[in-house]
């Protein structure tokens, strides 16, 4: 049995919590053969980002045409892509794969740090239209809208339009920023809005948590599941994830979630 290949383009966390080394997590705990083209390196740890080192355009596509002119990559997910050369890059040797694309736009890590150079925003959104789904967290929304963060139901569909608008397929709104006892995703398409809710859960380990979501997502297409229910299984690993990512105790700022917790739980 093959399994199938998703491809990570993002940033290397040294931390092992984001970025690369969680969507790689990420991709083998849900049955998919991981793949990655880094784009930067960073020094972090649980607590912040003390360096970020970004790698060149010509290594960012001598990686993606390595990978892509020999594996049978079934799904692509975009991470911390660093500046607008790098984005220029990647959306080059993307340019009619055909496959499904989920973007998440990293802009600032957990702790604070910027990850995305006020002037490659606007790369960034040219780079929408590549994207099956778009997965903004809702000060990313904001940030490419050019507007206040959503905080009702209704403004986080409404700007989940817009970025449709601006040229991505359809838009998964995270709804981790925002306040009350339930935490809601919507998921906006050209058919409307669809909700998945989960109870917000008490802890400080939720490092990656973005990276982990679109990655979790990337595999249910790889896997060949329809939009929203590659949504809807990637919801659900994420929440069990965060549930477990207090056995872990990694690091003395925000820690990790849990990638193999249905694996290590029983082992």
């Amino acid at each position: 049995m093959t399994a199938p290949i998703a491809l990570t383009i993002a940033g290397s966390d040294s931390g092992g919590g984001a970025g690369i080394q969680a969507d790689l997590k990420t991709f083998s705990a849900l049955g998919c053969y991981g793949a990655s083209v880094v784009t930067a390196l960073t020094a972090q740890n649980t607590r912040t980002v003390a360096l970020v080192e970004p790698a060149s355009p010509a290594m960012i596509a001598g990686q993606m045409r390595a990978v892509l002119d020999d594996l049978d990559v079934r799904a692509v997910k975009l991470g911390m892509l660093g500046g607008a050369q790098a984005i220029a890059t990647v959306a080059g040797g993307l340019d009619g794969c055909g496959l499904p694309i989920v973007l998440d736009p990293v802009m600032v890590a957990k702790s604070g740090d910027r990850l995305l150079p006020p002037d490659a925003i606007d790369a960034l959104r040219a780079l929408l239209s590549c994207a099956t789904l778009l997965t903004p967290n809702l000060p990313e929304a904001a940030c490419l809208l050019g507007c206040a963060p959503a905080t009702t139901p209704a403004q986080m569909a409404e700007q989940g339009a817009a970025l449709r608008a601006m040229g991505a397929g359809a838009v998964l709104m995270k709804g981790g920023h925002g306040d009350g006892a339930i935490c809601t995703d919507l998921l906006v398409t050209a058919q409307g809005a669809t909700p998945f809710s989960a109870r917000r859960l008490s802890t400080r380990n939720t490092h990656g948590t973005g990276c982990t979501l679109s990655a979790a997502i990337a595999a249910g297409l790889a896997h060949g599941l329809p939009l929203e229910q590659a949504v809807g299984v990637a919801h659900r690993y994420l929440q069990r994830a965060i549930a477990a990512a207090d056995d872990l105790c990694v690091g003395s700022g925000h820690g990790p979630v849990h990638h193999f917790h249905a694996v290590w739980s029983h082992g």
